[in-house]
């Protein structure tokens, strides 16, 4: 298996997923963008104005990068998770096993398509937030860079809980009953600094609480966590999700009968 093959299979696969991703558009790309725009309404005008300022900014303005990260999270993760489930379901994943691929390549291009997914949900998620508030980015390598490690986090996410699941209810245990709590407890509508001392402490077990307060620094220049840890964090994590999806492919759980 040389390296031009892997890239062609890689490139391949990538192409498979993204195109799916906007051949569908109006299931993939559109609902995000209707589901902020509630969100702006509800929280960001009609609470907000009570609200205030929160951080030096106005709500809408505060919510507007936890808002974005929340659907590129649930998007990068669904798009995985239901292509990779899919595949294994209908017996084409079995190709890509027999075939001159590597476990990293199979990997790479499913999780590649999260990303791909995420960053197009952010790009129409963010032209909705114009629409309620201002937004000027203050740190653009730092805002491009998060949003791009944690879709590719969560990517991974979906992939293993696609290879480990083994009916549809099983894929939708984790969007339902993990994500969305950590996601709504993830610094998303408050800062933590808001919270009693224990439950600040709470919060920091919560791995979407530094990806939330990362891009909100990349955007607004505000954050609760140190930036730099909250790299650490999300580089971690990446790097752990994809040693243990390298594992269970290799294994075969959830693959090989």
């Amino acid at each position: 298996m040389n390296l031009r093959t892997q890239l062609v299979a890689l490139l391949t696969l990538l192409r498979k997923e993204y195109t799916r991703v906007f051949r569908i558009w109006v299931q993939t790309i559109v609902p995000p963008a209707m589901t902020t725009a509630l969100y702006f309404l509800i929280f960001g005008n009609l609470i907000g104005k009570r609200i205030g300022k929160m951080d030096g900014f106005d709500y809408a303005q505060f919510i507007a990068p936890g808002l974005i990260m929340m659907q590129v999270i649930t998007n990068a993760y669904g798009n995985v998770v239901s292509s990779f489930f899919a595949a294994k379901m209908q017996r084409h994943l079995e190709e890509m096993l027999v075939a001159p691929m590597a476990n990293w390549t199979i990997i790479l291009g499913h999780a590649f398509g999260g990303v791909v997914r995420g960053l197009a949900v952010a790009a129409t998620v963010t032209v909705v937030a114009l629409f309620f508030t201002d937004l000027h980015v203050a740190h653009p390598f730092i805002t491009l860079s998060v949003i791009v490690l944690t879709a590719f986090v969560f990517s991974l996410g979906g992939l293993i809980n696609a290879v480990i699941a083994k009916s549809f209810d099983d894929v939708s245990i984790i969007p339902s009953f993990v994500l969305a709590p950590l996601s709504y407890l993830g610094g998303v509508f408050y800062s933590i600094a808001l919270l009693p001392e224990f439950a600040q402490k709470i919060s920091l077990l919560n791995p979407i609480l530094y990806m939330v307060n990362a891009f909100r620094y990349g955007m607004l220049g505000v954050s609760d966590i140190d930036i730099g840890f909250a790299y650490a964090i999300i580089v971690a994590f990446a790097v752990g999700l994809f040693a243990f999806a390298m594992w269970l492919i290799r294994r075969g759980t959830g693959i090989r009968s």
